[in-house]
C-alpha cells in the first residue's frame, strides 16, 4: 500500500513512513492511493472475532510489509489488552433500532484510546527499527492529548508535547494530561482556542528545518494511522447487527472530522452504510457547509462538549480530495482560499456528492442537556455531552427511516464531564476508581502565548532529539 498527499506536492510513501511523518511535507494529508475492498464473505467472517483479531484482519492491507502477519496481530493484542471491557467497543441498545457504540473503555475513557494505543506501539517499534528518536507534537481539544500521553509516557525514544486551549477543557480532561509525571511528557496550555493550537501544529510541521532537527512526528488525526485504526469499530459494530446482509447508519459526534471519515473509509471498503450523520454542537461549520456549500470560519464558542469546539475540521480535506476526483490542484486552491479569506465554496456537483453520503445535525447546549436527560429518564443510560449530540442526530434519522438501525458513537465516558451530567440528570457520575488519584495529584503544565515562535522555542529547549542533533 502506498500513500499520496492530498496536495500533490509531497513524495509518495509507504505506511511506516507516513506513520512517522504525520503531516505531508507540502502541508497536505496522506491518504491511500486506493482503498482496499473487502468481499462480503470477509466482512461476514468478522462476526464473533475478538476485537484485536478483527483489527489485525482489517488493517493488514493498509500496513503492508511494515507490520506483517504475526507482528500486526501481536500489536493489536497488546493495544487492546488494557481496555476494561472484553469487547473493547461494545454496543448498547437504548431504543428501537437505536444503539450506542461505547468507545470509552480504554485507559483515558475516550474513543481516542482505540487508535492511540495502537499508534503508540507502532511508532515505538518503527523508531526502534530505525534507531531514531522522535518529538511528538499534538494539539487537543480535550481527549487526544490524554490518549497520546497514556500511549507514549515513559518511552525512551519519544518526547511528547501536547498543546491544549488554556481553560477550555474540562477539569478531568486537563488533569488526565497534567498529572502525568513522566519526564518525556510536556503539557502546554495555549492562550487561545483549539483551532489556534492546530494552526501552530501545522506551522511547525511545515518548517522543514525544525521538523528535521527534532524528528517531528504527529499523533493528531492528521496521521492516517489514527483514521484507519478507527475504521475497525465501524465494521465490527455493523457486523454485530447483521452486516454485510443488513445496512446500518452511524451518528458521529465530530469536530475535526477524523472519526466520521473513518466511517466513510469503511464504506469505501465495502461496508453497507446507509447514512453517515455528522453530529455537531454550536460550532457547526460542518452542518453549515452541508446546508449552504460554503465552508466559512467563525469564532469558536465554548460549549458543554468541548472536544468538538472546533472550526477548522482538518480531515474534511481528505473527504474533499475524494469528492474532487483526487485532484490536488483543487485542494490547494480551496485550502489557499481558506488561509487567505477564511472560506471556500463547494461546486454544486461536489456538494451533491457529499450530501449523497452525509447528513448533519447541530445541537446547542440546551438541546444537548435535554437529550442527556431524556435518555436517562427513558432508559437509565447516561450519555456524555458529545454522545448526546450523536443520539439526537440518530433520533432524527430514525424518524425518517425507522427500519435501518442507527449506531450512535459514544466517544467519551460521562464522568469526564460531571458538571454537565449533574445539570442534566441531577446526579454526578463517579470517576472510575483507577482515575480517582488524578483529582488530587500535582499538576505539571506550562502556559504559553498563542505564538508559533514561542511554542517552537519551548519545544526546542526541552526535546532530547534537539540536544542530540
Amino acid at each position: 500500500m502506498r500513500y499520496i498527499s492530498t496536495r500533490g506536492e509531497a513524495p509518495e510513501l509507504a505506511f511506516e513512513d507516513i506513520l512517522l511523518a504525520g503531516l505531508a511535507a507540502d502541508g497536505g494529508l496522506y491518504t491511500p492511493v486506493s482503498y482496499p475492498r473487502l468481499a462480503r464473505e470477509e466482512i461476514a467472517g468478522l462476526a464473533g472475532l475478538p476485537y484485536a483479531r478483527a483489527s489485525a484482519r482489517i488493517l493488514a492491507p493498509f500496513v503492508g510489509e511494515a507490520f506483517a502477519g504475526p507482528a500486526l496481530a501481536e500489536l493489536t493484542q497488546s493495544a487492546y489488552s488494557s481496555f476494561r471491557h472484553a469487547a473493547v467497543a461494545p454496543l448498547a441498545q437504548i431504543g428501537d433500532n437505536l444503539f450506542v457504540l461505547e468507545l470509552f473503555h480504554g485507559p483515558t475513557l475516550a474513543f481516542k484510546d482505540v487508535a492511540m494505543q495502537l499508534l503508540g506501539r507502532m511508532m515505538n517499534e518503527a523508531l526502534a527499527r530505525r534507531g531514531l528518536r522522535a518529538t511528538i507534537v499534538g494539539a487537543t481539544s480535550g481527549d487526544t492529548g490524554a490518549a497520546a500521553i497514556e500511549a507514549f509516557r515513559g518511552l525512551d525514544r519519544v518526547d511528547v508535547f501536547i498543546l491544549y486551549p488554556h481553560e477550555r477543557v474540562s477539569n478531568v480532561q486537563r488533569r488526565q494530561m497534567t498529572t502525568v509525571a513522566d519526564e518525556n511528557i510536556h503539557t502546554v496550555a495555549l492562550r487561545g482556542s483549539f483551532d489556534h493550537a492546530q494552526a501552530i501544529l501545522k506551522a511547525l510541521f511545515r518548517d522543514a528545518r525544525f521538523r528535521g532537527e527534532l524528528g517531528l512526528a504527529g499523533v493528531n488525526s492528521i496521521n492516517w494511522a489514527r483514521v484507519v485504526a478507527q475504521t475497525v469499530y465501524y465494521l465490527t459494530s455493523a457486523v454485530a447487527l447483521g452486516a454485510p446482509f443488513r445496512a446500518a447508519s452511524f451518528a458521529v459526534p465530530t469536530g475535526n472530522f477524523g472519526d466520521i471519515l473513518a466511517g466513510f473509509v469503511a464504506k469505501r471498503m465495502g461496508l453497507p452504510v446507509e447514512r453517515l450523520l455528522i453530529a455537531t454542537n454550536a460550532n457547526d461549520i460542518l452542518a453549515r457547509t452541508l446546508m449552504s456549500g460554503a465552508y466559512e470560519l467563525r469564532g469558536v464558542t465554548p460549549t458543554l462538549s468541548p472536544s468538538m469546539d472546533i472550526q477548522i475540521s482538518s480531515n474534511f480535506e481528505r473527504l474533499l480530495f475524494d469528492m474532487l476526483g483526487r485532484d490536488p490542484a483543487q485542494i490547494r486552491a480551496a485550502m489557499g482560499s481558506l488561509d487567505q479569506s477564511r472560506r471556500f465554496s463547494l461546486a454544486p456537483a461536489t456538494l451533491a456528492a457529499i450530501r449523497a453520503e452525509f447528513d448533519a445535525c447541530s445541537s446547542n447546549d440546551e438541546e444537548t442537556t435535554a437529550e442527556i436527560a431524556r435518555t436517562f429518564r427513558e432508559t437509565g443510560y447516561v450519555l456524555d455531552p458529545h454522545g448526546a449530540t450523536g443520539v439526537r442526530a440518530a433520533r432524527r434519522r430514525l424518524a425518517e427511516d425507522p427500519a435501518t438501525p442507527v449506531i450512535a458513537l459514544a466517544t467519551a465516558h460521562p464522568a469526564k464531564f460531571p458538571d454537565a451530567i449533574e445539570a442534566a440528570i441531577g446526579r454526578r457520575p463517579p470517576l472510575p476508581e483507577h482515575l480517582e488519584p488524578i483529582l488530587t495529584a500535582r499538576e505539571r503544565f506550562s502556559i504559553v502565548d498563542n505564538d508559533v515562535a514561542k511554542v517552537a522555542a519551548f519545544i526546542r529547549e526541552r526535546a532530547r532529539a534537539a540536544r542530540a542533533a
